[in-house]
């Protein structure tokens, strides 16, 4: 599969637009775990403050069981929001516990932090989303924390008119607010699932990068001649300030995630699990991790 990029027009107007469409690349990581890289490959490397975004799902447990072993992390967030299955994860700093269907780890690693993510399961489906948020120099050594939500904990709530229904993970829509809060980018973060025939105008804070991805079925966002198609395993990188329009033309609903989050503006250098603003603190966290500082 590859990358490609597609120029489209305005969505509405004073609305958000499609500047880019991205197809992710298959990819593994941890112990040989396959997954499809979005963000943080060739044709989009970063939308500040999102550094990566991977999506992961299969039915084949030699595609997952692996899991994730040990590894380290500093200067930056991994978000995991899990569709399927279940993942047990645990720490250097004795923090443990099992993400089940629906839930929601918010992890800052701040300073460092070494931790391991593996199935529980040994068959069925595993599917999710993990999602790498920047950190502003001010808080990249900080001590790391974690944020854990199960599903109950998540509003789940109708969209107006009959059109479907968004779980609210951060930010406020409609009036809900997700649980995440206090977080440096001021994040947005909605599982949409569209009704067949629906038509939705989602609210996006004023000058916050955005994006959507669509992992069910397809969406148009816009109006008419100047909607843009967004197809299954696609997003859409939006640009511009106002409501992002969402509508569903097919017979089947559509599930997206709506991510949006305000820029930091600050140098970026990047080595593996390391997310740093100069190369010289990129070698000081290498350093402290082989010390065992983390």
């Amino acid at each position: 599969m590859t990358a490609t990029m597609t120029n489209t027009t305005p969505a509405t107007a004073g609305g958000r637009r499609v500047t880019k469409v991205i197809v992710g690349r298959p990819a593994s990581d941890g112990d040989g775990v396959k997954l499809t890289r979005v963000i943080g490959q060739p044709a989009l490397d970063m939308l500040d403050p999102f550094l990566m975004l991977d999506e992961f799902g299969s039915d084949d447990p030699g595609a997952y069981i692996g899991g994730f072993p040990a590894h380290p992390h500093r200067g930056f967030e991994t978000v995991t929001y899990m569709l399927a299955g279940r993942m047990r994860h645990a720490d250097n700093a004795g923090h443990a516990g099992v993400l089940v269907p629906g839930s929601v780890q918010w992890m800052s690693a701040g300073r460092g932090i070494v931790h391991e993510e593996m199935p529980e399961q040994t068959e069925g489906l595993m599917r999710g989303f993990q999602l790498w948020v920047n950190l502003p120099a001010s808080e990249k050594m900080k001590a790391p924390a974690y944020r854990e939500f199960g599903p109950d904990s998540i509003p789940d709530v109708p969209l107006p008119g009959g059109a479907g229904r968004v779980k609210v993970i951060a930010g406020t829509v409609f009036g809900t607010s997700g649980p995440v809060a206090g977080v440096a980018s001021d994040p947005l973060y909605l599982d949409v699932a569209v009704t067949a025939g629906g038509s939705v105008d989602l609210p996006v804070p004023a000058g916050h990068a955005a994006f959507i991805y669509v992992y069910e079925g397809a969406l148009s966002l816009g109006v008419g001649a100047e909607a843009s198609p967004l197809a299954t395993r696609r997003l859409g990188v939006l640009s511009g300030d106002g409501d992002v329009r969402l509508r569903n033309d097919e017979t089947a609903t559509a599930r997206a995630i709506l991510v949006a989050g305000r820029p930091i503006g600050e140098p970026v250098a990047r080595y593996g699990p390391f997310v740093m603003n100069t190369q010289a603190e990129i070698m000081r966290a290498i350093d402290d991790y082989q010390r065992g500082r983390f």
